[in-house]
């Protein structure tokens, strides 16, 4: 495993971590305690330590499968998880970003991973006018205080949110969540650039693309309806799946496996710390971390 440092947290992360919506049940299946441990067991051995969350992938379930699993070695992860949303139901989701909500959702948070910090404690994907109130942050800055929280950090909705991204330090946020990968790279235009000039450090997910990028799918392809991906439209994941094959035969190169390509050109961008994938097994952790074969040192992160 290679390793990077998050930006100006000092925080020691590998450049692959583990996301970990699918543990909420909204992937087509339900995690049972012991697959959970089996994923988050077989990441710590290929040296990953970054696991990736949020309070409402379930009602704090992927949370507490996660604090189930890691009880008996915290120290050893970097744990983020994010606020500002009530889940209730698959897909279904209210928002919750006044001050004391927020403050009720971290002890929630706290309780189900079973610690009593966590690393990275992110905005969830809110609005410009939740994430204007100065009452959240200062709120959220006397958590850092009080040694619930060590950092702050904002998961964009939009990847292409500059102003939230470029009132990080203002706030007090030292890392930055987007979606970017090889199909969608409009955090290159404004966001990558603010990150650099502040030093922030950068998750990347969806760095697959939703397994676009896999090089599994074919045209024509269609998803049952558990599967997130059939809400989308369908003529844009047509077009996904078609320009993922033209970069398979026009980028890849022969003989690497597509996803640790796509893992690793992702991690090639000067502002990307690491990249968080979702895995449904063992089988596609091993695979995610096969990506450090294909990343080149010198990036101005690397530990």
């Amino acid at each position: 495993m290679k390793y990077r440092i998050l930006g100006r947290t000092g925080l020691r992360v590998s450049v692959v971590g583990v996301g970990t919506w699918q543990f909420g049940g909204e992937w087509g299946r339900e995690y049972s305690p012991k697959e959970a441990d089996e994923i988050l067991g077989r990441a710590k051995e290929l040296g990953i330590n970054l696991i990736d969350t949020a309070e409402c992938y379930g009602d704090h379930l992927s949370e507490s499968l996660i604090g189930q699993s890691i009880s008996g070695s915290r120290g050893d992860w970097i744990v983020a998880t994010k606020f500002g949303h009530h889940f209730h139901g698959p897909f279904e989701r209210t928002d919750g970003y006044d001050p004391q909500d927020v403050v009720k959702q971290l002890e929630s948070s706290l309780k189900a991973l079973r610690t009593d910090y966590i690393d990275l404690y992110q905005f969830h994907s809110g609005p410009d006018s939740a994430f204007d109130q100065d009452a959240l942050w200062d709120t959220l800055n006397r958590q850092v205080e009080a040694g619930k929280i060590r950092h702050l950090g904002i998961s964009i909705g939009s990847n292409q949110n500059i102003h939230q991204t470029s009132n990080a330090t203002r706030v007090g946020a030292d890392a930055i969540q987007v979606v970017y990968n090889r199909l969608d790279r409009n955090p290159e235009a404004e966001v990558f650039r603010s990150c650099i000039e502040q030093n922030l450090g950068v998750l990347a997910r969806v760095p697959l693309a939703s397994g676009f990028l896999s090089g599994k799918y074919r045209p024509g392809t269609t998803f049952e309806p558990s599967d997130v991906r059939s809400r989308r439209n369908p003529e844009d994941v047509e077009h996904q799946i078609r320009e993922a094959e033209r970069i398979a035969r026009e980028e890849v190169p022969a003989g690497t496996n597509m996803a640790a390509w796509a893992l690793a050109w992702c991690l090639r961008h000067p502002a990307v710390t690491t990249v968080i994938p979702g895995c449904k097994d063992v089988a596609q952790v091993e695979a995610n971390a096969a990506a450090v074969e294909l990343v080149e040192p010198g990036h101005p992160q690397d530990a």
